[in-house]
């Protein structure tokens, strides 16, 4: 599967406005291990918002190059930088090599887990947002496997979250093999969640998970950006409660 990849969401590396304030990064294809050995393809995002004081948030940093290092610093200066959830961290670093006065923030464990070191300054907690000016709504679902930290930008009305929805559009995905592994996973557009596999490690946290989804649903976005596939840019809580339908109690 090295060979197999996925169309890029092109222009890449480029601020691409989904509201005042809030921008969205599409970035390079990275490999993530499987089994036996092989390699799937994923699809990068990254999202910026610009705070009341002109500092700037960075969730879920991708791969850098100058280019887009020079769209940043002429948008103003990184004060927060979000490891959104325990795979969502490797280019944080990166970020934080650029910007060493940036604030970072990691979802719980992540410190322990994670295969390169991060340099955490805070550990994000359900509604802690006192250091962005109450612009933002925090859940974080914990998992066995992955905890993710859900994002909900109020004056856009978008929430923002990373593998809790996979909604990779076929039509983009080169290898037949691959398109039918995330037809079956539950992860294909239109109908994209979260996969299979990973919905099967919030089990021992079903009832927390459930509760917090409802929080989520409450929040009545218009706009849901993930980190991999199609985002929804219209009907975000029509789209929420279709995508968390596996969740008891969700309709």
């Amino acid at each position: 599967m090295t060979n197999c990849s996925l169309e890029l969401y092109q222009p890449i590396n480029i601020l691409k406005p989904i509201d005042d304030n809030i921008w969205m990064v599409d970035g390079p294809i990275i490999h993530m291990d499987f089994v036996l050995g092989a390699k799937v393809p994923f699809s990068t995002r990254m999202m910026v918002v610009k705070m009341p004081d002109g500092g700037l948030w960075l969730h879920s940093p991708i791969a850098p190059d100058e280019e887009l290092f020079a769209q940043i610093d002429a948008l103003g200066e990184p004060t927060s930088i979000i490891a959104p959830n325990s795979i969502h961290y490797w280019y944080v670093p990166d970020w934080v090599e650029r910007y060493p006065n940036a604030k970072v923030y990691a979802v719980p464990g992540l410190g322990d887990t994670a295969k390169r070191p991060l340099p955490i300054d805070e550990t994000l907690s359900d509604g802690d947002t006192d250091d962005w000016y109450g612009i933002f709504d925090l859940l974080v679902f914990p998992g066995s496997v992955v905890t993710e930290a859900v994002f909900h930008h109020r004056p856009s009305k978008t929430v923002i979250l990373c593998d809790l929805i996979e909604n990779f559009e076929p039509r983009r995905v080169q290898s037949w093999w691959l398109r039918q592994m995330l037809k079956l996973a539950g992860a294909a557009d239109p109908d994209g969640k979260a996969p299979i596999d990973l919905r099967m490690t919030f089990w021992k946290y079903r009832k927390i998970f459930a509760e917090k989804a409802k929080q989520m649903i409450a929040w009545n976005a218009d706009i849901v950006i993930m980190a991999h596939g199609r985002p929804y840019l219209e009907n975000g809580t029509k789209e929420l409660r279709r995508a968390f339908r596996w969740v008891k109690g969700i309709e």
